[in-house]
């Protein structure tokens, strides 16, 4: 069932103006029992001005009577043709203007550590466009020396559970459509517990052998290893007839 606009506004006015009971006010504006007890008392909703249901073309009187004398009657909220399909809007979510110079920095994030998610997955949970994508992931973004990437779900800009169902979801296409995948690619779409149960990724050699020779126009020449040089040696510099200095 739809909520009323101006929820918590809209049962100050019912509290005030009626005897529906605080269950049928908190079921009808999506708010906790105790929430609306917390508005009669004053405690919750302190200033706030009721919003008439009524006037304003959410409820009908007959609704209100109803609920009054039936305490188990659910207040229904008034058609709106106008307003249908509105909860199912399509495209970028609404970023509020203090935070969308986060957004950069949340793109970047999710480009550095989901490559998985396409861009229009990372448009909606952040609310941004497919050509600000672009430029960040092709790092031809006009600042993005001084981007660093930050958690979406830090930034507020997104919730832990969206990005995770969009992770899954990409994961699950991926393995639907992709086959045979990469060591590395798998690695990144795996949790952190399968990753560490993998097998270790070859490592490097730190020294490489056979560099004892060397190739020079075309002939092969030895390397030569001096014998370390004694620093004594160079202060007791041999006489003219062979022998050292004598103190």
């Amino acid at each position: 069932m739809g909520k009323p606009i101006m929820a918590k506004a809209t049962a100050v006015w019912l509290v005030d103006n009626t005897t529906i009971s605080f269950k049928q006010i908190a079921d009808f504006c999506g708010l906790h029992e105790l929430e609306v007890q917390g508005i009669a008392d004053g405690d919750v909703a302190a200033g706030v001005k009721g919003f008439d249901p009524i006037s304003n073309n959410q409820l009908v009187q007959e609704e209100i009577d109803a609920a009054e004398k039936d305490p188990l009657h659910k207040l229904k909220l008034k058609f709106y043709a106008a307003a249908l399909g509105e909860e199912k809007r399509r495209g970028p979510r609404y970023t509020p203007l203090s935070k969308r110079q986060d957004r950069p920095a949340s793109i970047l994030w999710l480009v550095k550590f989901h490559p998985e998610l396409l861009d229009g997955q990372i448009s909606k949970l952040v609310g941004t466009t497919k050509p600000t994508i672009t430029a960040i992931r092709e790092r031809t973004h006009w600042n993005i020396n001084n981007i660093e990437p930050i958690d979406p779900v830090a930034l507020g800009l997104c919730k832990q559970s969206e990005l995770d169902a969009a992770v899954q979801k990409a994961n699950a296409k991926i393995a639907k459509e992709g086959g045979g995948m990469s060591d590395d690619e798998r690695r990144k779409l795996v949790s952190t517990e399968q990753s560490l149960d993998m097998d270790a990724e070859p490592k490097i050699p730190s020294a490489i052998e056979g560099l004892e020779t060397f190739t020079l126009t075309g002939t092969e020449e030895k390397k030569e290893v001096e014998a370390p040089i004694d620093a004594d040696s160079l202060f007791n510099l041999p006489d003219d007839d062979g022998k050292g200095d004598e103190d």
